[in-house]
């Protein structure tokens, strides 16, 4: 009988026009495809029949997370690399003899069979799009997987968005130092004194809030809608000495009360509110803050024809989740009453950052499959990997967005210009 890597080319050959983009090792041991692509490895049958019974980004991505197909080396080169060779040649499209002959290679691989059993981990939820009831349940399925988890790939501070690295060719700055001087950056930007109110929507694990209330001694109301995370946050301010400070809630957005914040936030947290909601989204935040108060949006975006996350992280990472370019949101700010004063494009800071989160899940890897389990790791390894080239690829950006509720004379208080929010910290 013939190797199996050599019937797998002839059957992707129905397919595909030209060369194969990656080279294949099957699960008999055989090769075939270019000497110099990507390495695959086809553990079993069963990654092509996942293909077969899901033909799609979701198919390929199960059969990576079950360990049913592997790469060899760097996963983010071997995705670059062999998407480029995909998207550079046409799509074959098989005569029906050469679908006949494609069925017949597939049942002599046995790859023809029952649909393989789905990995854990997929997100389930019900209800209306962007209700509290699923809102909370979509949170809750990416931010409750395990405090630990997350504190073993983040920095000290546990931020869990794009850092902002001002020497990153210094091999003595860390991501902690990035983070923190992103965090700076918020704060200036958004012009925190002593006292001063900020309300902090979407509060992650408390990275804003205490270095709002610890640096600059800012009175913090913090919001989630994880449980999780506002008992870890409401632990950190006690531990960090600002529990005086820090007020941490647990409620939707749409449930925030109260206004006159002299200040208000919201880091990558927009991307979870929904298209239809993000107006009253805005409008909330504009009503919250009292004239000449300031609003920062840290924000991914996407293009208008790709919003969402892709059907992998849709389903095993951020459900529900809508993007929109960043002149959309502009927009959005602007309709809501709100002047927008500044934007400023992270997106290759992005690229930096998650390649550190993925530095550090395989330099730890093993307490990774201790905390959430070798599935589950695998699908934060894939996700991450396909973060890192959608941002270093211009698939998705991400900016901070400054805007300001003037008053009804049209002042807003802001800065002639922005140098003092750009100046070292030891020089400020």
């Amino acid at each position: 009988m013939r190797p199996a890597a050599d019937r797998l080319a002839r059957l992707l050959g129905h397919f595909l026009s030209g060369p194969l983009p990656v080279r294949i090792r099957a699960w008999d041991g055989s090769h075939t495809g270019p000497a110099d692509a990507p390495v695959v490895m086809l553990r079993s049958p069963a990654a092509l029949r996942r293909l077969l019974w899901q033909p799609s980004e979701l198919g390929l991505a199960e059969a990576y997370v079950t360990g049913d197909l592997d790469v060899e080396g760097d996963l983010a080169h071997a995705l670059s690399r062999a998407g480029r060779a995909v998207r550079e040649r046409p799509t074959a499209s098989p005569r029906p003899a050469g679908i006949a002959a494609a069925t017949a290679l597939a049942v002599g691989l046995g790859v023809v069979g029952p649909p393989p059993k789905r990995p854990e981990g997929r997100a389930r939820l019900a209800g209306n799009p962007h209700s509290a009831a699923r809102d909370r349940a979509a949170i809750s399925h990416h931010y409750d997987l395990s405090n630990d988890f997350y504190a073993l790939l983040l920095d000290p501070s546990m931020a869990y968005s794009c850092a902002y690295w001002t020497r990153p060719e210094d091999p003595a700055y860390t991501l902690g130092d990035a983070q923190r001087d992103k965090l700076e950056l918020i704060c200036r930007k958004l012009g925190l004194r002593a006292g001063d109110r900020l309300l902090d929507v979407g509060c992650g694990w408390g990275s804003l809030t205490v270095h709002a209330a610890r640096e600059h001694r800012a009175r913090v109301t913090a919001v989630t809608l994880s449980r999780a995370q506002r008992d870890f946050v409401t632990e950190r301010a006690a531990r960090e000495g600002v529990s005086d400070l820090v007020d941490v809630t647990l409620r939707h957005w749409r449930h925030v009360d109260g206004g006159g914040y002299d200040a208000a936030a919201a880091v990558e947290m927009g991307e979870h509110v929904g298209d239809a909601e993000y107006p009253a989204f805005t409008r909330k935040l504009h009503d919250a803050l009292r004239p000449e108060g300031r609003l920062l949006i840290q924000q991914m975006s996407r293009g208008v024809h790709a919003p969402g996350g892709g059907a992998f992280i849709e389903t095993y990472i951020a459900p529900d989740m809508h993007m929109r370019p960043v002149g959309r949101t502009v927009d959005l700010l602007e309709a809501a009453g709100l002047e927008v004063r500044s934007t400023e494009s992270l997106r290759e800071h992005y690229t930096t950052t998650i390649d550190a989160w993925r530095a550090t899940l395989e330099l730890r890897w093993s307490e990774v499959e201790d905390l959430v389990g070798e599935t589950t790791g695998r699908v934060w390894r894939l996700y991450l990997a396909g973060a890192s080239l959608a941002f270093a690829e211009r698939r998705m950006g991400v900016d901070q967005i400054l805007s300001v509720r003037p008053t009804r004379e049209g002042s807003s208080a802001m800065p002639a210009t922005p140098t003092g929010w750009y100046t070292p910290r030891n020089q400020a």
